[in-house]
């Protein structure tokens, strides 16, 4: 057999080994594929089974937490709840899921209202609120109050002062022989003085920092003199009575507030206000020198007439303090005030004369500076509860003297003025408030008592 003949029977006798040994491999790999992919389902399995375990962890877990959010509202509304009743606020958490006669509930009505009213409108949750960066509200017994109007907002303050002054004068004209013997005469004078001020207060806010204000009073006032004339020799007292009532002196404000404070952390407030002098002047009125004055004594008698202003335009400036503490606010402010002079200032006095003569004449004085003002305030401020607060506080003057044509008055003193003051502030509604002060003089140049009722109004 030729060697080519070998070659073709070793070929025909290797194809059918070939044939049978694909065949194997290929079964073998279809048996290897079945068998990794059973591996595949059961690792599946697995998988699919700790995934319901982990869902069935889950879902208790969200059963509890949907627990706590349940109470964590309960809580809320009743929160809400008594804040709605210590404002007055109508309404009980039971008629907040009631249905009404359109069968919606009351509670998507106070939905709606709250959409409205920004005030009431919930905060989103995972975000804080808004920070109030207003001083915190105190019962009001300064003239000058420390919290501004928010912006926009438009405040009518109608408010009534009754104060009550009295004051005792003794001089001695003569001299002494021997102690507790005097050769001459004695003037008693007791003055007592009942003011009354109905003033309207109007203030705007601007901005957040700053407002507006104007102030127009209305004044009377009556003062009655007790006294035994000197150089006479009566001994019955005799009473001069005098009254004055019409506008005062009106006056505007502007006031801002300086920083942006917070819990311990002070407000202060800078201001400036501008008197005018639209009230009757003590120039102005008739002084009676037909009765009271004393000729080659003093030169000077008492008014027929009180006078309702000051007679200056003054100009002050000030800063007001507040740092809350809680449970407590501390307050205060300190002022500046400059009275503008006068001059060729006169007075009108009655002369006396027989009938056909001038019965009044004018007095000329000349340039007349008053004295200015320094004050200083303090006090503190607490609430009882979310409508009634009160506080306390003392306030202080330092006035100058008044000069004359360049010189000292004659008589003229410095003279310290110094007032305990208490108030009351008890809030009706987001709209109304009623407040009320009281002030005792404690130095004898001040009124012996001021009362004050103030009714702001928000609009």
């Amino acid at each position: 057999m030729s060697k080519r003949m070998r070659h073709m029977v070793a070929l025909a006798l290797l194809a059918p080994c070939l044939t049978l040994l694909g065949t194997g491999r290929a079964r073998a790999q279809d048996g290897g594929a079945d068998t990794g992919q059973g591996d595949r389902l059961d690792s599946l399995q697995l998988r699919l089974d700790q995934q319901t375990v982990q869902l069935e962890d889950l879902r208790s877990q969200l059963q509890v937490q949907e627990h706590s959010v349940a109470e964590l509202r309960q809580t809320l509304a009743d929160e809400r709840l008594a804040g709605a009743r210590a404002r007055g606020v109508v309404g009980t958490t039971q008629d907040a899921e009631r249905p009404n006669a359109t069968g919606a509930s009351v509670a998507s009505a106070d939905n709606a209202r709250s959409a409205q009213d920004p005030e009431r409108r919930p905060q989103p949750v995972g975000r804080a609120p808004e920070q109030d960066l207003r001083p915190p509200e105190v019962a009001q017994i300064f003239e000058q109050p420390g919290v501004l109007t928010p912006p926009g907002k438009f405040v009518l303050e109608p408010s009534l002062q009754y104060g009550y002054s009295s004051s005792n004068r003794v001089a001695l004209v003569g001299y002494t022989v021997i102690p507790a013997i005097l050769i001459g005469l004695i003037d008693v004078r007791q003055v007592k003085t009942t003011t009354g001020t109905a003033t309207m207060t109007a203030r705007y806010g601007l901005s957040n920092r700053l407002e507006l204000e104007a102030r127009v009073p209305y004044v009377y006032t009556s003062a009655g003199t007790v006294s035994r004339e000197i150089f006479t020799g009566s001994a019955l007292d005799k009473v001069f009575n005098a009254h004055g009532e019409g506008i005062g002196d009106v006056e505007a404000t502007v006031r801002y507030q300086l920083n942006r404070g917070g819990p311990d952390k002070a407000f202060y407030v800078g201001w400036l206000r501008y008197k005018s002098n639209t009230g009757k002047d003590p120039f102005e009125v008739v002084t009676d020198c037909v009765t009271r004055c004393v000729a080659n004594a003093t030169g000077t008698g008492l008014p027929l007439q009180l006078p309702t202003g000051s007679g200056f335009q003054s100009i002050q400036p000030g800063l007001t303090w507040l740092y809350p503490s809680d449970p407590v606010v501390f307050f205060g402010s300190f002022s500046y005030l400059h009275n503008f002079a006068r001059h060729d200032v006169s007075r009108t006095v009655l002369t006396g004369a027989p009938e056909g003569y001038p019965q009044t004449a004018t007095d000329p004085i000349g340039d007349v500076d008053a004295g200015d003002i320094w004050g200083f305030n303090v006090g503190m401020g607490l609430a009882l509860n979310e409508k009634a607060s009160i506080s306390i506080g003392y306030d202080t003057s330092l006035v100058g003297k008044t000069q004359q044509n360049g010189a000292d008055a004659p008589g003229a003193v410095r003279v310290t003025l110094g007032t305990l003051l208490l108030g009351a502030s008890y809030r009706y509604s987001e709209r109304y408030t009623l407040n009320v002060s009281l002030g005792v003089g404690v130095t004898r140049d001040t009124p012996d008592a001021t009362l004050t009722a103030r009714v702001p109004m928000t609009f």
